[in-house]
């Protein structure tokens, strides 16, 4: 499933473009492109990174992001999602304050080992929040840029260089 919705994010990506026009910008054979499309084969990582830097296209890197790993926001495309930026940031506002809300009330002053089975409950319940809020968070990040026309990419990038000078990471690479 996941590697369909790769797919059709591809498609949007490539947009009027033909397979093979597409194909010759990746360094690939229409084929392989044909491939991607239909789930049939994996995008490689030097392919998704190439798709990320030309295009900064958030829905793909959100998409690509949670085919290869399982985890992480994945694009939100239901019929009752609303992604409109200020639909976004009311919604991001409310999951905000539901994971802070539920991070509060948890207690993880106990050892592991020593959780119970009911709070071992809660603290499942306050990570679900947790990851509603960042699932709220990436989108709101990827709709304000797409509509304001700011890097997506570059956003990340400013994130990761203000977490290594503060030491938080060791390196950017």
């Amino acid at each position: 499933m996941t590697q369909n919705k790769v797919g059709r994010v591809l498609k949007e990506i490539r947009g009027d473009k033909s397979q093979q026009q597409f194909a010759f910008e990746l360094g690939v054979v229409r084929e392989t492109v044909s491939k991607y499309e239909n789930g049939r084969t994996s995008i490689p990582q030097d392919i998704s990174q190439k798709l990320v830097e030309k295009y900064d296209d958030p829905k793909f890197a959100m998409t690509i992001r949670n085919a290869y790993t399982g985890t992480g926001p994945i694009w939100l495309d239901g019929e009752n999602v609303d992604l409109h930026r200020s639909s976004v940031k009311e919604k991001t506002i409310e999951e905000l304050k539901e994971a802070l809300d539920a991070i509060l009330k948890t207690c993880l002053a106990k050892p592991p080992k020593m959780i119970k089975h009911f709070e071992r409950q809660e603290v499942e319940k306050m990570l679900v929040e947790a990851a509603d809020a960042i699932t709220a968070l990436d989108h709101f990040v990827a709709i304000v840029c797409t509509e304001s026309q700011i890097s997506y990419k570059e956003v990340w990038q400013k994130h990761y260089r203000k977490l290594a000078s503060a030491g938080y990471i060791s390196s950017l690479q």
